[in-house]
């Protein structure tokens, strides 16, 4: 679960973060996640894909600057995995709601813009 956030900073199971995060169940990857500025390309998420979510919501930012490459949608689609992007404070309630709901869910949040 995610406890927090803010621009800049997020909170997940009460461990605080400064950078960029992906949630694969239960485990947080602290690393810079993209490979190009505010895209998200298919290799930024081959992990969140090889997991077989069901889902897999992308926080764009504070402002929601970040997108998704055509490429990774086609991805996405192609293995059957409903794609959720939405700004991050948004998308955090999102990946919550359906976490606690017992859905399959892997996460791309940005932190900043």
């Amino acid at each position: 679960m995610i406890d927090s956030y803010s621009f800049g900073h997020i909170v997940v199971n009460g461990k605080a973060y400064h950078n960029d995060i992906k949630t694969i169940d239960a485990a947080v990857i602290p690393e810079l996640w993209r490979n190009s500025g505010h895209m998200v390309s298919p290799e930024d998420v081959s992990d969140l894909v090889a997991a077989r979510p069901d889902y897999i919501v992308i926080g764009k930012g504070k402002p929601g600057f970040m997108k998704t490459s055509s490429e990774a949608r086609a991805l996405f689609k192609d293995r059957g995995i409903t794609l959720l992007e939405e700004k991050t404070a948004k998308a955090i309630k999102t990946f919550n709601r359906l976490h606690q709901e017992g859905k399959k869910v892997c996460a791309g949040f940005h932190l900043s813009c």
